[in-house]
Parts: structure tokens; sequence; C-alpha cells
């Protein structure tokens, strides 16, 4: 096929002005054409009132060769590359050991899953719940305060990313195009085929949910076993060699390769590992607030009178500012027309999240406002004293919401000003289970509270209102990424622990559902190729 790319077309244009500009562009007749599909959509809105297309297609035409000859000068035509995903190995026929994989995410389950449609039947073992059921205790926390630390919107089938926006597009390198294989997964799961094309496609939770069960239907359906409740609470470690695990039932399971994709918020787990030897450093991520307005408003701003418009959907942004304290602050896991959620897995503790459905159709718009910390900022020279500055900065959340789960929270203006809200504006606080007006700037670090006070008002630059002083802060924002890193080796290996897969977001190799699902599928293939070399490595002696 060929691919044209850097095709403009007007907002509101139609198919058949479509198909004429493929026909001017390959200067072909209409009869030469088979056919041509959208490859990628985008838009370009730097000039609001007059918002262009930008598409990417695959045509499909008479003398295909002779037209790719006559267009060799033209940098906007070219073969469509091969982007099919290729497997790297098969499952030998004597394999006596099955892979485990700890952990049922975006990362685990590609992990699980390519190592299925290898043949390798691999073991996941997940602490949480099945998803529905997961989701179920999810809601129940959001509307009565009962928090289960095994099942909630960090632990369980789907991960993290179940309870989101479901946001698809990453900034990964991704030459060998496994981001495509895992667009083709979801749709082939229920994912709606747009996906394939807009340039951020997302999914939304309720959508998730019935996409996580088919992808553990395939994989149990090509030998892939998975066990819910099933903690992992040591790991067995002979010579450097990991030799398997023991879950929290003391039921013992033996293999020498396992991966690990725990996400980011397993705490015990990471402490665990550090016990054992496994290497860990403290990596950076940051800490801020959700910030909340109406989605009417970022739309007026964005889209001016082409807001509402249904290819534009609600509208989203991305905020960056550097402070003049050295900090860094920018917006993360925008959610259009989305929830601010409680995401806790520890009791007594308040943690801010963002989510959206499909249809991005809540009032709202939220976003994370964040600055980025390092190591050095945190209490102590542990390579886990990061986990623990998580820990007081959601303790602190708590004890303002007024120790019930309810979340801090405070007006932009006020914020900006350094005085306590006392009531709301224009902007209502979609956080649940409940918030409670206080003063924010008592929680982070000074150096986080200059910097934010600094940001909101230039971020106001780029998009007229952001610092309105109606608009609502929630607290506390703390799991952007995982604050430590397991260091693997360029096999995927721990750098210190044979057999032992560091992967996805928990172990500092991803961020978010796309960049983690990638990411195990690189795991898998390693994870294969070890396996048959060990397979057939010839005997000592």
């Amino acid at each position: 096929m060929i691919r044209i790319t850097n095709v403009k077309l007007p907002l509101n244009h139609n198919q058949a002005q479509l198909e004429e500009v493929v026909l001017l562009t390959l200067g072909i007749a209409k009869e030469q054409l088979i056919e041509f599909t959208i490859f990628r959509r985008g838009f370009d809105a730097r000039s609001k009132n007059n918002i262009t297309l930008l598409y990417t297609l695959d045509i499909n035409v008479q003398n295909e060769a002779e037209l790719l000859q006559e267009h060799s000068q033209n940098q906007n035509v070219r073969v469509t590359p091969d982007m099919s995903y290729k497997y790297v190995a098969h499952a030998p026929e004597d394999l006596a050991q099955r892979p485990v994989v700890v952990g049922f995410g975006p990362c685990g389950i590609f992990v699980a899953l390519v190592l299925a449609e290898m043949g390798y039947k691999p073991l996941v073992l997940d602490r949480g719940k099945e998803v529905r059921e997961r989701t179920k205790d999810t809601f129940g926390f959001w509307r009565n305060r009962t928090l289960n630390t095994e099942s909630n919107v960090q632990f369980g089938e789907g991960g993290a990313g179940t309870f989101s926006d479901g946001k698809l597009w990453t900034q990964v390198n991704d030459k060998k195009h496994y981001g495509r294989k895992v667009m083709h997964d979801f749709v082939a799961a229920g994912a709606p085929e747009e996906i394939l094309y807009v340039s951020k496609p997302h999914i939304g939770t309720f959508k998730l949910v019935g996409m996580v069960e088919k992808m553990r239907a395939k994989i149990i359906e090509l030998g892939g076993e998975i066990r819910f409740s099933a903690r992992v609470d040591d790991l067995h470690i002979e010579n450097g060699q990991v030799t398997g695990v023991t879950l929290a039932d003391g039921q013992q399971i033996k293999s020498n390769y396992i991966a690990l994709a725990t996400g980011h918020s397993a705490r015990d787990t990471f402490e665990m590992l550090y016990q054992k030897g496994v290497y860990i450093e403290a990596k950076a991520f940051s800490i801020g607030f959700r910030i909340e307005h109406n989605q009417s408003a970022i739309d007026e701003v964005l889209f001016g009178k082409n807001a509402g418009n249904p290819i534009l959907g609600a509208a989203d942004y991305k905020l960056v500012h550097h402070c003049k304290n050295g900090r860094a602050v920018y917006s993360f896991c925008m959610c259009p027309g989305g929830t601010v959620v409680a995401a806790t897995s520890e009791e007594h503790r308040v943690v801010t999240n963002g989510m959206s459905q499909y249809s991005r159709n809540e009032r709202n718009a939220n976003s994370a406002i964040v600055v980025g910390i390092d190591p050095s900022d945190y209490p102590s020279d542990s390579p886990l004293a990061g986990i623990e500055l998580q820990r007081q900065l959601e303790s602190a959340a708590y004890v303002l919401g007024g120790e019930n789960y309810d979340a801090p929270g405070q007006l932009v203006g006020d914020y900006l000003a350094g005085k306590s809200s006392a009531q709301l504006g224009c902007v209502e606080p979609s956080y649940k289970p409940g918030f409670k007006l206080t003063d924010l700037t008592q929680i982070l670090p000074d150096y986080c509270r200059e910097a934010l006070q600094e940001a909101i008002p230039a971020f106001n630059k780029k998009i007229s209102g952001f610092a309105l002083k109606e608009a609502m802060l929630t607290g506390v924002e703390t799991r952007t990424s995982s604050p430590v890193s397991i260091k693997r080796g360029d096999d995927y290996q721990s750098v210190n622990t044979q057999g032992l897969y560091p992967a996805g977001e928990g172990a500092g190799y991803a961020g978010g559902i796309m960049s983690a699902a990638i990411d195990g599928i690189k795991v898998a293939e390693a994870m294969a190729l070890a396996i048959n070399a060990d397979v057939h490595a010839p005997a000592c002696g």
C-alpha cells in the first residue's frame, strides 16, 4: 500500500473531499483507487476558530509500483511500512517450568498475553480481585469510606489504569511498532476501532473493564493461568538466581523466570525486595494537587466557536513551567470531562487521581498540577525514602481532610493568596467520598508551594481562566510514578538477581497504560528467549 502523510482538511469536511485529496495527491483517476483507510487523524487548533484536521492515509491503488516511482521525490508519499508484530520465539515442547507474572495491570497483561501466544502457558499472580469484584470494592470505598487494602484503585485486575482516563498514547521510542500490537489487541478485546487512528486515543473505565475480562479469557484459552487474591510475600533466591515465590497463604511456587509487574503502589513488595537484597534505587517522581475547572470553559478557551464539535471532543491541555527556584511544574494525567477520585491503597491516608469515562461528558476538567522532586528531597538516603515521603504527605492530607477519607480542598484564589477557603464558588469539586475546605499550603514542602504559586498564574497566560479564583484544588497527588527503580540490564533481568524481570511502571520503566503494555511485550520476549536458551544449553561436563 501507499502511505500519504500531512493531508490537511477543514474541520467540517466530508468524505468526498478526503477522497478528492487522495486523487489529487497521487494524480490518479478515481478508477485507479481501490480503497483507502485512515491510519492517523489529528488536529491543529493553534487557530481555535479555524481548526484543521491532519491525516495520514493508507492507499490501495492500481499500478502501485509505478506511482511510488513517480512520487519518489515527494516526502509525503511513501510505501506503507510493515507494522505487523513478529513473535521472537515459541515454547519448546520440553518446557519444564512455567514463567510467572506477578501483577495483572497493563504491563502484566501483556507479559502474560505475549508469553501465552508464544506457547509458554504463564502463571499470573495478582494480589487483588478480578475486575468486576474490584470495581465493586472501589466504588464501595468512594460511597461508603470502607477501604479494602487489597482491592482498590491501585490493586486488582487491570491495574491502576482501569480507573483512569484510559489514555493510549505515549512518547516512548517504538521503532518495532509494539504499540500497534497493543492497539490491535485492545480493539480485539472490545475497544472502539477509532483508537487505531485518532491522535490521542482513550478508552475510559467502563470499557476497560470488559476489555480486561476478554484479554484474561484469551490468556486462559491459550493455556495460561490467572490467580487472584494471590499476593506474593516472599521471593526465593539461591546464589543470585530466583527460584520461586511464597504467597500470602503460605503456598510456594517454583520458577526460575519471574516477571515483576506490580505497579507503582506495591510498597510492601518493594520493601520485601529490598530486604531480600534485590538492587533498588530511589527514583524521582512528582507531587502536587488535582485542579478542576468547568470543562465548558476549557473547551471555549481552546476551541473557540468549535467547542462541542464531536470530532474534537472535550478539550485537553499539557502545561509546563520552569520556576525561579529551579523546580519544574507541569500538568499530568489530564482528564477531560472527568472526576477526581480517591486512590489510596493504605488506611488513614488520602491520595487523589483522575478518571474519565469514554464519553468524557462530566461537568469538570481535572488534571494533576505537580512539582518534580528527586532523591535529594527525600527524608533519608534509603532507596525506599520516596515511599516514606509519600506516606507523610498522604497522612497529612488525611488529617487535614478530617480523618474520614474526605480530601482537603481549597479554591485556587485562596491558595495563591495563602488563606484558607470558606465556601465554594462556581466549580463544584467531584472528589468522592467528600471534601473539606481548608488551607492546602500546609501540606507540601515550601519549595513546592512556592513553585505552584508561581506556576498557576503562568499557566493562566497560556490558558485564560486557568488561575480562576473559584477553580478547585484537591490534595494530595503523590502516585504520579514509582518512587523506586528496580534496575535491570540489557537482558531485562535484575542487575543482581538472575531470572527476575522488573517490568512496567512499578519498576520505573513505564508511565501510563501504553508504555507499560509496550514494556510488557519487551519483557515477554526477553523471558522467552532466555527460557529457550536455557532449555537448549549444552550440559556441563
